[in-house]
C-alpha cells in the first residue's frame, strides 16, 4: 500500500475522481449499449468488465490517486492497519462511509480482533463487488456489513449461512450462528438454524458445539416434537452432560429436567437412571411426580390411564425417534424409474403395555404420480380425444396405510412423518421432513419441488433417493372420569 505522507496531491485527487466518474461512465454506457443492440442480429457485446476489475483491485492495492485514508484499530494492538482509498467508491456502497468521509479524508475506526482481520476483504468487496469467505469468518464479515451499512453484503453473507448450515466444521458453528442471529434479531436466519439442528440433533449431541448451547436454545429445543434422535433416553444423556457441564442454577436445571418426555423411555432404562444419574439424583424432588407418572403410564391400559390423565399434552407425544420399533429407513435406487413398495412393522404404542403388539404398514410410492387436474379427459371430438400429458407433469407421491385393523387401535391414532436423508458437504443429513395425520394417507406436498429424473439431483445419493419413515402413536382420551 502507498505510504500517507500527508495531503494528497491535487493531480492525484483529481486523477482518483477522474477513475471513478470513468467507472460509472462505462457501466452507464454498458446498459445503453445492451439496449441498443437487442433485436440486432449481427449484434455483438465487447466485455472487458474483468479487466477493470482487475484494475480496480490494483487501485486499491497501490493507493494511486487515493483521496482518503482509513486506520482501523484495534483494543488487542497499538498498530493500525492503513487503507488508501477512494471517497466515491467507498460512497457509493456505503452511506456511513459518505457520512464519515463528508469532511474529513483521514477516519480512525475501532473494530474488534476478528472483524479487523477481515477489513481488507471488506474493502476489497466495496471495490469489487465480491468476496470469499469461510465458515468462521461468516459472523465478523456479516457484523461488519451491518455496521456500515453494506445491505448487498449483509444479505450475501446471511444468505451464505442459510446454504452452509450442514458444511463440515470441527467445532460446530450452528449454534453460534443462531446465537448471533438472536442477538441481531435476524428471524430468518434463527429460524433457519433452529430447525437444522431439530432435523439434525443427534449429529448435534455427538459434536462439540452441543457444549455451547446457551439455556434459552435448549429450552427452545425440548419443546419441540419434530426432534430427529434415536430415542428419549439419547436426549436425557445429552442433557445431563450438557447440566454437568455447565452447572446452572437450581431452577433452570429443573426446567430442563421437567421438559424430558419419560412415558417416553421405557421403564427397565427409568429404573437405571434413578439408581445411577448423579443430575436425577441431585434434582429428583422436581421431576418425582413426572417419574410417578411415567411408571404409571407404562403400567396401565392406555385407554385407561387416557381416563384420568389428559394425554393430549406434549409428554405424552414421541419425538421423531430413529429406533427400529418407531419406524424403518427405506432406501429407493433409482427412483425416477417406477413405482415401489415396502412394509414394516411397528409397536402400536410407547406404553410398555403394547410393547407386544405391532402394527403392519404398507408404503407405495410413485415417481410421476398425475393429480386428477392433469390426468387424461377422453372427448367424443375425434381431433381430440385425448389431452397430450408429459411426464414432468406429474410428481413423487408417497401413500402410508396400515395393512391392518384392530379393536386395539382404539384411543390411537397415527401421525406419520417422512425424512428425507441428502448429502451435503459429505455428510447425510436431513433436508426435509413431511408429517402428516391419520385423517390422511400421504402428505401432499411430498418432493414438490424435488426433480429426481436429474441424476444429479440435491434429493439423491448416489442416485438413490434416501427415506425413513416414522409412525408417531398418539393417545387420546375416549371418557373422562372424574377423579
Amino acid at each position: 500500500m502507498a505510504r500517507l505522507t500527508g495531503a494528497q496531491p491535487v493531480a492525484a485527487r483529481r486523477w482518483g475522481c477522474a477513475a471513478t466518474a470513468f467507472l460509472l461512465l462505462l457501466l452507464t454506457v454498458q446498459a445503453a449499449q445492451k439496449a441498443d443492440l437487442s433485436g440486432d442480429a449481427t449484434a455483438a457485446t465487447i466485455n472487458h468488465s474483468l479487466t477493470l476489475l482487475q484494475r480496480l483491485q490494483e487501485l486499491l492495492q497501490n493507493g494511486n490517486g487515493s483521496d482518503s485514508v482509513l486506520r482501523v484499530r484495534t483494543a488487542t494492538s497499538d498498530e493500525a492497519k492503513v487503507f488508501h482509498t477512494h471517497q466515491l467508491l467507498l460512497s457509493l456502497q456505503s452511506e456511513v462511509f459518505e457520512s464519515l468521509l463528508r469532511n474529513q479524508s483521514i477516519v480512525t475506526l475501532h473494530e474488534p480482533p476478528e472483524a479487523a482481520a477481515l477489513f481488507e476483504k471488506f474493502i476489497r468487496y466495496l471495490y469489487c463487488g465480491g468476496v470469499s469467505i469461510l465458515l468462521h469468518q461468516a459472523i465478523p464479515m456479516h457484523q461488519l456489513a451491518s455496521k456500515y451499512r453494506v445491505w448487498g453484503l449483509q444479505r450475501g453473507v446471511a444468505d451464505y449461512m442459510k446454504t452452509h448450515l450442514a458444511s463440515e466444521s470441527s467445532q460446530g458453528h450452528v449454534v453460534g450462528w443462531y446465537h448471533y442471529a438472536v442477538r441481531i434479531g435476524d428471524a430468518a436466519l434463527q429460524e433457519s438454524c433452529l430447525q437444522f439442528l431439530a432435523w439434525n440433533l443427534s449429529a448435534v449431541l455427538a459434536s462439540a458445539e452441543w457444549g455451547s448451547v446457551s439455556v434459552e436454545l435448549l429450552l427452545l429445543l425440548l419443546e419441540r416434537s419434530d426432534l430427529v434422535l434415536h430415542s428419549e433416553l439419547e436426549l436425557y444423556t445429552a442433557v445431563e452432560g450438557w447440566l454437568g457441564r455447565r452447572q446452572p442454577e437450581g431452577p433452570v436445571a429443573e426446567r430442563v429436567l421437567r421438559a424430558i418426555r419419560y412415558p417416553m423411555i421405557a421403564p427397565s432404562q427409568l429404573f437405571r437412571l434413578q439408581a445411577q444419574s448423579a443430575v436425577l439424583a441431585r434434582h429428583y424432588g422436581a421431576v418425582q411426580d413426572l417419574l410417578f407418572q411415567a411408571f404409571q403410564f407404562h403400567a396401565a391400559s392406555p385407554l385407561h390411564f387416557a381416563k384420568y390423565f389428559d394425554v393430549n399434552c406434549s409428554m405424552f407425544l414421541p419425538r421423531n425417534y430413529l429406533a427400529p420399533s418407531w419406524g424403518s429407513q427405506w432406501v429407493i435406487n433409482n427412483p425416477a424409474r417406477d413405482d415401489r413398495s415396502t412394509s414394516f412393522q411397528t409397536q402400536l404404542g410407547p406404553s410398555s403395555h403394547d410393547a407386544g403388539k405391532r402394527v403392519t404398514w404398507n408404503v407405495l410410492f410413485s415417481p410421476r404420480w398425475l393429480p386428477v387436474s392433469l390426468r387424461p379427459v377422453y372427448s367424443d371430438s375425434v381431433s381430440s380425444a385425448v389431452q397430450p400429458v408429459r411426464i414432468e407433469d406429474g410428481r413423487p407421491r408417497l401413500v402410508i396405510t396400515p395393512a391392518m385393523s384392530s379393536p386395539d387401535f382404539a384411543g390411537v391414532s397415527f401421525q406419520k412423518t417422512v425424512l428425507v436423508g441428502v448429502r451435503q458437504q459429505g455428510r447425510v443429513l436431513v433436508k426435509h421432513a413431511y408429517s402428516f395425520h391419520q385423517s390422511s394417507d400421504e402428505a401432499a406436498d411430498f418432493l414438490a419441488q424435488a426433480d429426481l429424473q436429474k441424476r444429479t439431483s440435491e434429493y439423491l445419493i448416489d442416485n438413490s433417493l434416501h427415506l425413513h419413515i416414522i409412525i408417531k402413536p398418539v393417545y387420546h382420551s375416549l371418557i373422562k372420569v372424574k377423579k
